[in-house]
């Protein structure tokens, strides 16, 4: 595989043209000059925040924890089957009716 500049940690284009070679993508000049610088600013960027991450701060997906807010179940009024059905423009056995999604029935 061709290599990086290790010194400076450049992402050649030889690089992302044999990257692209193994992924089967078939890139113009354009497409590698331009791969190539973008690929070589995220790795600069992870460089980056590499070198600011100390050991004793934990890595976290959230700046601030996360709880869920829940409420707890209450039995309350609920609505009698004749008025969950009473609005439906098709009902059959206690269902709403509905046509078919499948072809079957129209």
């Amino acid at each position: 595989m061709p290599e990086t500049s290790a010194e400076n940690g450049e992402i050649t284009v030889e690089t992302v043209r044999h990257l692209a070679g193994l992924s089967r993508i078939a890139l113009t000049d354009g497409e590698l000059d331009s791969l190539t610088r973008e690929i070589d600013s995220i790795l600069h960027s992870i460089a980056k925040v590499s070198e600011v991450a100390v050991a004793d701060v934990p890595p976290t997906s959230h700046p601030i924890p996360i709880t869920n807010v829940m409420r707890p179940d209450e039995i309350a009024d609920i609505l009698t089957l004749e008025q969950a059905l009473q609005n439906a423009p098709d009902a059959a056995d206690g269902m709403f009716r509905v046509s078919s999604i499948l072809g079957e029935e129209q």
